[in-house]
């Protein structure tokens, strides 16, 4: 089926296109971007009215926690058309999962499988055995059984010194092996603490953001000196903050992202959406996203840089070429909202229409 969606805006994952535009569309892809009232004269074309609306790229959300078909489904609903998993096992639950990913109105995904942890830390009450990574001699063995199993990256858990994660030789050494196979390293670092380990041991990709005083200005430095990027899942920690009844401390989260945004690090739209019964807190799958870019924008980010966020910074960090923007020849994972979410951002959240690889997504879970 094509489908041409006529005189509507386009946000193609940069920047507001400056005229309305006809998008035409399919299964294999983005076929043209065409001035409004652009007729090609194809015959099966069905056309949808995009006036008062904006067209964006499926939005991604860069920190997720897989746990079934229900996930994926959730995620589309709302928009969210690729999934960055943050650990799901076992293996064959994952594999599963992938077979049905990206089609029938399904997020795509992209995971490490699982992640490497320390003996003793918080991860350990609850993620398997195989996971922990006690000294430096098994760093190259656990990348190498990931790897085996198709992990995308590698994730490992950065705890702050004596809180039973891995030492600091043990981190290092599993970043150097990663690298090595090619493979980006996502660090988990909710501490001030666990972000300096992680720092230390050269990770690419920094999830969550520490509640309480902002990062330190040569911490940011670093992060930026070192080209690496912040999922700060301001969604989480605001959850876990008004928990505690500390909206001070989450201030303080706000304030490291702004510094970060300052100093030129890349930030990426992540929740940490989860179901775990254990967790510091739940989150929903989807419609949390939506959220998260509002408070990223609190945090300093304008809309559009929002938007980036979750869109073509995400696809440029993640090595995803085919998604994030709209362009012709890319995949055909696209978002329509009423109104404008450059110039308000709380607009992602009125959407029209949802499509997973040109085909349009059943939003009866959403609405």
């Amino acid at each position: 089926m094509t489908t041409r969606i006529t005189d509507v805006r386009v946000f193609d994952g940069e920047q507001l296109l400056p005229d309305r535009k006809d998008v035409t569309f399919d299964a294999t892809g983005i076929i043209a971007i065409d001035p409004a009232g652009t007729n090609h004269g194809r015959e099966t074309v069905t056309d949808i009215d995009g006036s008062g609306a904006t067209l964006l790229p499926g939005l991604m959300d860069a920190h997720i926690h897989l746990h079934s078909s229900d996930t994926l489904q959730q995620l589309a609903s709302f928009g969210v058309t690729t999934g960055l998993d943050m650990a799901t096992w076992p293996a064959g639950k994952l594999a599963s999962l992938r077979d049905i990913a990206g089609r029938e109105g399904l997020a795509d995904l992209r995971s490490p499988g699982l992640p490497a942890i320390g003996p003793a830390g918080n991860h350990a009450r609850f993620v398997p055995e195989e996971a922990v990574v006690t000294n430096p001699d098994q760093a190259a063995r656990f990348v190498d059984a990931c790897n085996a199993e198709g992990a995308d990256y590698i994730k490992i858990v950065a705890e702050a010194p004596g809180d039973g994660g891995p030492d600091q030789p043990t981190l290092t050494a599993l970043v150097d092996a990663a690298h090595e196979h090619g493979k980006k390293v996502i660090a988990h670092a909710a501490t001030h603490g666990a972000f300096a380990m992680a720092l230390d041991a050269g990770a690419d990709i920094f999830t969550h953001i520490p509640l309480g005083p902002p990062l330190d200005a040569d911490t940011v430095k670093r992060m930026a000196d070192n080209d690496a990027v912040a999922v700060p899942t301001l969604t989480l920690m605001e959850g876990i903050a008004s928990s505690h009844g500390n909206a001070q401390a989450f201030a303080g989260s706000l304030r490291s992202v702004t510094a970060l945004q300052q100093e030129g690090v890349t930030v990426l739209a992540g929740t940490d959406a989860n179901t775990e019964p254990g967790a510091p807190t739940q989150v929903a799958h989807g419609t949390s996203l939506h959220h998260e870019l509002e408070l990223l924008v609190d945090a300093g980010l304008t809309p559009t840089d929002a938007l980036r966020a979750a869109t073509s910074r995400t696809a440029d960090v993640f090595d995803l070429p085919d998604r994030g923007r709209i362009r012709p020849g890319l995949r055909s994972d696209l978002l329509l909202v009423d109104g404008d979410p450059t110039a308000s951002i709380a607009a992602t959240g009125n959407i029209r229409a949802v499509y997973i690889a040109g085909v349009p997504v059943h939003r009866s879970a959403a609405e």
